[in-house]
């Protein structure tokens, strides 16, 4: 009976071992709208590691992400579950030149209309994030 019940212990935690699933990596944005979407999905969902794989990488970016985390932070859990559900509401979109996106949204938690700016670097689409402070 003991052996039975080691092994059944055994064969349990390998199942739950094996069913563990590994976050996958973020995939490159396919465009700037796509950048954009992805990089304020993760702000509200306070994955600001995620958001920082859409964002150019900078020091002034990322000490603007690192203030919005800060903010992020600093709600309380019923703030901070309401951005969490929170739609993006996009406005507009314009693209002044071929490799530049303007986004133009505010979220269903907070209607304060936002401008977000989107670059083509390398050619790989992320945001600049000190764009939406200037």
């Amino acid at each position: 009976m003991v052996n039975y019940l080691k092994t059944f212990v055994f064969g349990v935690t390998l199942l739950v071992a094996g069913c563990k699933t590994e976050e996958q990596a973020p995939l490159p944005a396919e465009s700037g709208l796509d950048a954009g979407r992805e990089f304020l999905e993760a702000c509200n969902k306070g994955d600001y590691s995620r958001a920082a794989f859409y964002m150019l990488p900078d020091n002034s970016n990322e000490a603007y992400l690192k203030n919005a985390e800060a903010d992020f932070r600093k709600r309380d859990k019923e703030e901070r579950q309401q951005l969490r559900t929170a739609s993006i509401n996009i406005r507009s979109v314009s693209e002044p030149t071929d490799s530049t996106v303007l986004m133009q949204y505010s979220n269903s938690a907070d209607t304060l209309s936002r401008t977000l700016f989107m670059i083509r670097r390398n050619n790989q689409w992320m945001v600049d994030y000190k764009q939406s402070y200037q």
